[in-house]
């Protein structure tokens, strides 16, 4: 299993809770006052809690207030039956669906060899891996340089209660993770690709060598093809009918492969080049791996979200717009290089500026733009304010295009159009400062307003006059900025993307997991002549 690298032991889960935890309000009455609880009368009771606060003591310090809670709750007495118990062992059975190991989760054996302590170590496992199944195992803050969404929260001692109280307990544990379509059928990719890999061991290795040109010979058509077939990219009986070809790299072939190049971002042109042989030499068990890390991070963000809203994958650079809390339009963006990367933010966003000017960030202006001398800056019809910053004016070739999408208190990241258009052409679209240039973005624009028809109208007037114009949308639309090099595309194929960002490579380090994939080369830079943000 996945998480087995990790070896997330009983302790381990503790501390995992622990860590989570410390942000927790302590056991109080009233705000900033700690209060001890009074003991139980009951004689079972008292002698419950007496032996719960000489095994508390040993419990990490953040664990405590969260375990006393629910004890409490409990009125001082054990909670973990022998049927509860066959309840978490089916609990554990099913966490694979989530990438992870329920056997590291739940050490069973370890902690029936103390029935002192057994019932206060169950609730610490139980409550640990609800913690990691509601809200993640590790801290987005801890893996990303900004992240800045709005995290799932649950009341884990509550709903624990609750859930024994009622003969619900697999119930909730079910719901504690995320539900949504995205989730589940990224979970059941996982588990296709767990099966694979122990009925199969995978896929042959592919080696890595010169391109592979359409209608070419080529001794490692074999394992392409049985690559192909074990990801869905060819039905199995596809693979048989190939196979008289031998090593010949046909048309059905080189159509199979055109798909395999669509599904991970790549240049679709049927030839098997660098690219695509780095995406082709990733094993079963790392594109495993890679699909337990974004199932982290999707863990990680609130359940609820606005049913209008714009979600940006960086790692894909794709934007989708939903409304009515389904997917209506889609298109492509530029997002930042790995030295200026897109972070991860939600923020709300309320009007367009039709003819935007550009205020050009500090660095980008002392670092890019002013030591090319002021001819430089009246050839980008560009000024220096009177605060000494630049701008660039509104215009058919200023950095913003003819449209910006304002997000608040963004760190002066927003979406915008740009005059640099060939950029939405290509596979490797990770080329700007930081800021999401969207495709179409003109038309995006209409299609945000056109629900009010006057707003619309005063869009299309400010486009025409030339004139800088905000234009409020009537409503506020969720923009989030999300990192998923692991995703289901619209054929429910499991689609995944270079770590660009490195992100998946430092998640996996705090999770305990080996990653080997190859790593990606960065195949485009911004143009020198291409300031923009």
């Amino acid at each position: 299993m996945v998480m087995n690298r990790r070896q997330l032991t009983l302790a381990a889960a503790a501390s995992a809770l622990a860590s989570a935890v410390q942000a927790q309000t302590p056991y109080t009455s009233q705000p900033g006052v700690t209060v001890e609880p009074q003991p139980p009368r009951d004689p079972a009771a008292r002698a419950f809690y007496d032996s719960f606060n000489s095994q508390l003591t040993r419990a990490p310090a953040a664990l405590q207030p969260e375990l006393r809670r629910l004890y409490e709750m409990a009125g001082w007495r054990p909670i973990w039956t022998a049927p509860r118990l066959r309840t978490l062992g089916q609990v554990a059975e099913r966490s694979e669906r989530h990438g992870l190991s329920g056997a590291d989760h739940f050490d069973f054996a370890g902690l029936a060899s103390d029935p002192a302590s057994a019932d206060i170590r169950t609730s610490i496992a139980a409550l640990g891996y609800a913690r990691v199944l509601a809200e993640g195992a590790v801290r987005p803050e801890t893996v990303e340089n900004l992240w800045e969404m709005q995290k799932n929260r649950v009341d884990l001692a509550a709903g624990l209660h609750d859930a024994v109280s009622r003969d619900r307990l697999l119930d909730w544990f079910e719901a504690l993770a995320p539900t949504d379509i995205g989730y589940t059928n990224l979970s059941a990719g996982y588990v296709r690709y767990r099966r694979l890999i122990r009925e199969t061991g995978g896929w042959p290795a592919f080696a890595q060598g010169g391109t592979i040109e359409p209608g070419a010979s080529d001794r490692r058509i074999p394992a392409l093809r049985a690559r192909l077939v074990a990801e869905g990219d060819l039905t199995e009986g596809q693979g048989r009918t190939l196979a008289l070809n031998g090593d010949v790299y046909g048309p059905e072939l080189e159509e199979a492969v055109r798909g395999f190049q669509l599904r991970h971002g790549l240049g679709v042109d049927g030839r098997i080049g660098p690219a695509t042989q780095r995406s082709l030499s990733a094993s079963a068990e790392d594109r495993a791996r890679q699909i337990a890390l974004n199932l982290e991070r999707r863990r990680w963000l609130k359940r609820e979200l606005s049913p209008e809203r714009i979600e940006v994958n960086t790692a894909a650079a794709i934007m989708v717009y939903w409304k009515d809390d389904r997917p209506v339009h889609s298109n492509r963006v530029v997002v930042g290089t790995a030295n200026n990367q897109t972070p991860s933010l939600e923020k709300p966003f309320a009007s367009v500026v039709a003819n935007p000017p550009w205020y050009v960030p500090a660095s980008i202006a002392r670092n890019e733009i002013l030591p090319r001398g002021p001819a430089y800056l009246a050839s980008q019809n560009m000024y220096i304010a009177p605060a000494g910053n630049v701008v660039q004016r509104a215009g058919p070739n200023a950095a913003l295009g003819y449209v910006k999408f304002e997000l608040r208190d963004s760190h002066a990241i927003f979406l915008h159009d740009t005059p640099s258009k060939a950029a939405f052409n290509s596979a490797f679209r990770h080329r700007s400062h930081g800021c999401v240039r969207v495709q179409n973005a003109v038309d995006f624009a209409r299609l945000l307003l056109a629900p009010d028809p006057s707003r619309l109208s005063q869009f299309d007037t400010a486009l025409d006059s030339r004139r800088t114009q905000r234009v409020e949308t009537g409503r506020e639309i969720s923009v989030r900025l999300l990192y998923w090099t692991a995703f289901v595309d619209g054929q429910g194929r499991v689609a995944f993307r270079e770590d660009v960002y490195n992100r998946d490579a430092r998640l996996a380090e705090a999770l305990g997991i080996h990653l080997s994939l190859p790593q990606p080369v960065s195949a485009a830079q911004p143009d020198e002549e291409d300031v923009g943000p």
